[in-house]
């Protein structure tokens, strides 16, 4: 991580949640929350969770299919090209 991260202590979080929230969906960085001083927890908008969700799910189909490969087993390259659009189309809902 090069970037600069955002933090605040948690006492910033509980005395002003709301603008906590909405700095949190303009800049779309996760913001690490401190609690004596030290990284207690990490919080992310809704739209990242489910980009990073998303984009796990991805990876997931990925290594199975690599398994898949491994023991002889899938489809062939057109239906899986046909899927992977299909799944990429998706827009996390």
């Amino acid at each position: 991580m090069g970037k600069l991260l955002n933090i605040i202590p948690v006492s910033d979080l509980r005395q002003d949640a709301a603008k906590v929230l909405k700095q949190l969906r303009n800049k779309k960085e996760p913001l690490i929350i401190t609690q004596r001083g030290r990284a207690a927890a990490v919080i992310i908008s809704v739209e990242a969770y489910e980009k990073s969700e998303h984009e796990k799910e991805i990876l997931r189909l990925l290594a199975k299919g690599d398994r898949e490969i491994e023991i002889g087993e899938g489809y062939d390259l057109d239906t899986i090209l046909a899927e992977a659009d299909s799944f990429l189309a998706e827009k996390p809902s």
